[in-house]
């Protein structure tokens, strides 16, 4: 009955550290996702940069898994290079390490003081704090499962049936490393199997080298979910999985006949013995990241070998299926990932011209036009899927979902006509006569190009959540990106006035690439429009009426 109540004990405390993991993730997707996203994509351009991002993210989402698959997701969409993304991956896996040596410090008395704060936060109307508080909730649940966790273990101190088992791992490493990698992958955390680990140490029963060959396991587990995600991805995005997978089950298997002497080197560091899992686990990243950094263009080499390039046809839509077409709730949410995918494309041009414009080449702009002709084709294929859909009688409520669907795909194919017709001969104009920019004027191009990207991914999140508060940052950021071309036009007209020679060259130029931005903002933002419609937050006009006027 004894064992019964330990097992209870531990299984709930399992439970409540794994519900406090999703906490964190979840409220920190809702809180940041946006930037997070913003800061994978951008912050991608040198290496250093790269291990910090992946650093920063994981901390953040308290999830390796979660940055791996943004990740792969933007190597798909040729957002980040794959030698950057690995090492994005081996800043995730440190992230993970220091977060879980920073849980094991000894602060589960802060868990009430979060537990507070994030009730207050998570009751205020705003959709960011609201995320807030749910991370520093499910922070406090991960410091409180701790303390539950060593509760649950204290009476297995004097367990002979466990300390058998500890003492048949003890004699195999190898198993003991791969039933923590079941652990691992099972919970879909190597954090959780650390701090598993780390609970049982203190019970005092593995030696050191059980110990460290366990926290090899749990790392080598934790990078299987990634794989297993992306595996209906792309061959792009399958690489940036498969590699991190081969480089840590590279990383464990040369270390794990060290694993004693590793054990013994950790212990000469002044820190409790009793912290051993997490240090090993910090020291192994550490080490690995030091080791695989050099090697990352190699590594994405070879998964290029490994993984090569799939056959598909151009322009060929991938979840329009005429059999769903019975069932219009299923046709419409097809649909809707349909023209995800088509935003994705837009992304993508919109990229490929910003780094152009900020790199001065144009080496990137060479397939904008297959790319737009993609979007072509795609926005068309949507609008006869769906106007099959609507022979078979809809609801009103799929009737209206159905045009919503419908509008955003012509929006998008209108910014993919922008971006070609007008964005593209723009930046290449300015590279072929080798104007250049004010300083002022030029920043003020890049942070309009930032805008407009960030407000599209922000739209592609709207159009499957219908989240009315999103939409209200949307509508209020078309009227930053008004008030920003405003003010850039007067700015630009006041170098022109005073005689600025590099204003004067590219003044036609500054403009027309405003506009543009500002007419691509205004399609993005359509998607905000319904939403806001039905909450009856939208008017027909935006003309102050006479009583409303101010007073002379």
């Amino acid at each position: 009955m004894e064992s019964t109540i330990v097992m209870i004990n531990l299984l709930g405390a399992v439970a409540l550290l794994l519900f406090g993991l999703s906490q964190v993730k979840d409220g920190a997707t809702r809180a940041l996702g946006a930037r997070l996203r913003s800061g994978l994509a951008t912050g991608t351009r040198s290496s250093p940069r790269s291990f910090l991002s992946g650093f920063v993210a994981t901390v953040a989402l308290q999830s390796s898994t979660a940055t791996a698959l943004m990740v792969s997701s933007f190597v798909e969409r040729e957002l980040i290079k794959p030698r950057m993304a690995q090492v994005v991956l081996l800043g995730a896996n440190v992230g993970t390490a220091v977060t879980a040596w920073i849980v094991a410090t000894g602060i589960e008395w802060i868990s009430p003081v979060l537990l507070f704060l994030g009730i207050i936060l998570h009751r205020s109307g705003s959709t960011s704090r609201q995320g807030a508080g749910a991370a520093l909730i499910g922070i406090a649940l991960m410091l409180l499962s701790l303390h539950l966790l060593s509760t649950a273990t204290e009476p297995l101190r004097h367990s002979a049936a466990l300390a058998a088992f500890v003492g048949l791992l003890d004699n195999a490493w190898p198993v003991a490393m791969i039933f923590a990698a079941v652990i691992a992958f099972v919970s879909s955390s190597s954090l959780a199997a650390v701090i598993l680990i780390l609970s049982l140490t203190s019970a005092g029963m593995p030696s050191g080298g059980l110990i460290v060959a366990l926290v090899l396991g749990a790392n080598l587990g934790g990078a299987i979910p990634p794989v297993i995600a992306s595996l209906s991805g792309s061959s792009a995005a399958r690489r940036v999985t498969l590699g991190n997978l081969i480089v840590r089950a590279i990383g464990c298997l040369l270390t794990l006949p060290i694993a004693q002497s590793l054990a013994e080197w950790l212990a000469l560091i002044p820190l409790p013995p009793s912290k051993l899992p997490v240090d090993a686990h910090l020291a192994f990243n550490l080490a690995l990241a030091a080791l695989a950094w050099p090697c990352s263009r190699l590594i994405a080499r070879w998964m290029a070998v490994l993984i090569p390039d799939q056959t598909q046809a151009e322009n060929t839509p991938n979840y329009l299926d005429t059999d769903e077409l019975s069932t219009p709730v299923v046709a419409l949410a097809s649909a809707a990932r349909e023209v995800l995918g088509v935003g994705d494309i837009v992304e993508k041009m919109l990229l490929k011209v910003s780094d152009a414009f900020d790199r001065n080449t144009t080496a990137r702009l060479a397939d904008i036009t297959s790319l737009e002709r993609q979007v072509d084709r795609l926005q068309q294929e949507i609008k006869v899927y769906l106007s099959k859909l609507g022979r078979n009688g809809l609801s009103e409520e799929e009737g209206r979902r159905s045009i919503v669907i419908i509008d955003y795909a012509i929006n998008l194919e209108h910014i993919g006509d922008i971006i070609e017709k007008g964005l593209v001969p723009e930046v290449t104009k300015k590279v072929a006569q080798g104007l250049k920019f004010s300083d002022d004027g030029f920043e003020e191009l890049q942070q309009l190009f930032q805008l407009t990207i960030d407000n599209l991914r922000i739209a592609q999140t709207i159009l499957i959540t219908r989240d009315i508060k999103l939409a209200t940052q949307l509508m209020e950021r078309k009227i930053d990106v008004r008030r920003m071309e405003k003010r850039s036009s007067e700015r630009h007209l006041e170098r022109l006035r005073d005689g600025r020679a590099d204003s004067l060259q590219t003044s036609s130029l500054h403009l027309d690439i405003l506009r543009d931005l500002k007419r691509i903002n205004a399609h993005i933002t359509s998607v905000a429009h319904p939403i806001m419609d039905e909450e009856g937050l939208l008017g027909e006009s935006r003309l102050l009426t006479s009583n409303s006027a101010p007073d002379a």
